[in-house]
């Protein structure tokens, strides 16, 4: 049986003079919450190895910690919807936060591989709670009808301090050192969950639940979790090897290949949003995902500098579209009461394909080459465009009555 809900799907033809006031209350105060957790868990994303490295920690204990990070949050995004199903999304949010800030304050109390891993894994866990139960309210917070416009607006929040937070942690590590790194990431997770007792959650939790395993049987929920953990696996593979695969002489261009691939996602998660709540996110999945390989095609030409930005540009454009079109997808085709297995399946396919898409491409790399490695890439993503081609909304019929039988 599918737990496939037509009816939750935004109409297309909703009137602008019909369409619900967009940030509400709610909605701005769990903004608060979504700056914060994401500020903490970048400002020490790139600054944890470094200080491990500082501890005595080689290149392989320095490599550990952000392993046993992302490992601790594909695993808390797993058993996330249960915590939520058993204490409520508030708790959990609340539960999520306090992982993330309390190690922070301590990271620098001992040194060494062994406490380093254990406040990673505490944060990771923290991290996948606050995606995965604060994902859930804030979709409950956006009206259907606008729903793409919302997330987006969500990304565009929880963007910026992923964009500005890598580099300032390092850079902040240079000027104060590493104690004030981690008090700041500490605050900025600890302090929104003053926020919490103002959100909504009883209207939100009632309902017939819808566990991973269910999730995953069901193809309308699952497709789309897979097709952007193909756009995802890109993104890690652009993230982790670009700077290795241009000219050592071009870190300038790396820099600004780095910024424009984020910042074209941004936009287009705007643009694809608004478009989406108009046309249907269904008819934006493949446009995506054609995006996406057609940049990672161009970035394979690494020996230009023009072809790199460009191709990184093109492909943040595709991954902002599948970024957005997936996930709002994934939540119009549930209840309310199925919100906190979204929100979890759709970031355990960000984070598990960016985890996959690094470790894999380092092989593959060794063997033909970066942009050999990039071709490979791209043609990845064509393969799984037959999957987002039954998608679209004249197939969608189809595959509601083969669920059904």
């Amino acid at each position: 049986m599918t737990t496939t809900d037509p009816r939750k799907s935004p109409s297309p033809t909703t009137g602008p003079k019909d369409r619900p006031p967009l940030v509400t209350r709610p909605l701005l105060l769990r903004f608060i919450s979504v700056f914060g957790a994401s500020a903490s868990f970048y400002l020490l994303l790139s600054v944890v190895p470094l200080y491990a490295k500082h501890s005595g920690a080689g290149g392989n204990g320095a490599g550990a910690t952000t392993g046993a990070l992302m490992l601790a949050t594909v695993a808390g995004e797993i058993v996330a919807p249960r915590f939520i199903e058993r204490f409520g999304h508030r708790v959990t949010l609340g539960a999520g936060l306090l992982l993330m800030g309390v190690p922070s304050l301590a990271l620098t109390m001992f040194s060494g591989v062994a406490w380093i891993t254990v406040v990673c894994l505490l944060r990771g866990a923290g991290f996948a709670l606050t995606v995965v139960a604060g994902g859930a309210l804030t979709a409950s917070f956006i009206p259907s009808e606008r729903r793409g416009e919302g997330l987006a607006l969500v990304g565009i929040v929880s963007g910026v301090p992923s964009l500005l937070g890598l580099p300032l942690g390092v850079w902040l590590v240079s000027e104060v050192g590493y104690a004030p790194v981690g008090v700041a990431a500490g605050v900025c997770a600890l302090a929104p969950i003053l926020s919490i007792p103002g959100l909504p959650e009883k209207e939100y939790i009632a309902g017939r639940r819808i566990g991973i395993m269910d999730g995953i049987r069901d193809r309308a929920i699952a497709r789309p979790a897979v097709l952007f953990a193909v756009t995802a696996l890109a993104a890690g593979i652009v993230v982790t090897f670009l700077p290795l695969a241009v000219p050592s002489a071009s870190t300038g261009l790396v820099a600004v290949a780095l910024f424009v691939q984020p910042a074209g996602a941004a936009v287009a998660r705007l643009v694809a949003g608004r478009l989406g709540d108009r046309k249907g996110s269904s008819r934006l999945v493949f446009p995506g995902l054609v995006v996406s390989a057609a940049g990672m095609f161009i970035t394979a030409y690494t020996s230009s500098a023009v072809a790199v930005v460009v191709g990184v540009a093109v492909f943040g454009i595709g991954f902002g579209i599948a970024q957005n079109s997936t996930i709002t997808l994934m939540y119009s085709r549930v209840p309310a009461s199925g919100y906190g297995t979204v929100s979890a399946l759709w970031n355990i396919a960000y984070d598990a394909g960016m985890g996959i898409g690094a470790v894999c491409f380092g092989v593959l790399a060794q063997q033909v080459g970066y942009p050999w490695g990039f071709v490979c890439t791209a043609a990845l993503i064509v393969l799984a465009l037959p999957s987002a081609w039954r998608d679209r909304p004249g197939a969608r019929g189809r595959e509601v009555e083969e669920a059904a039988v």
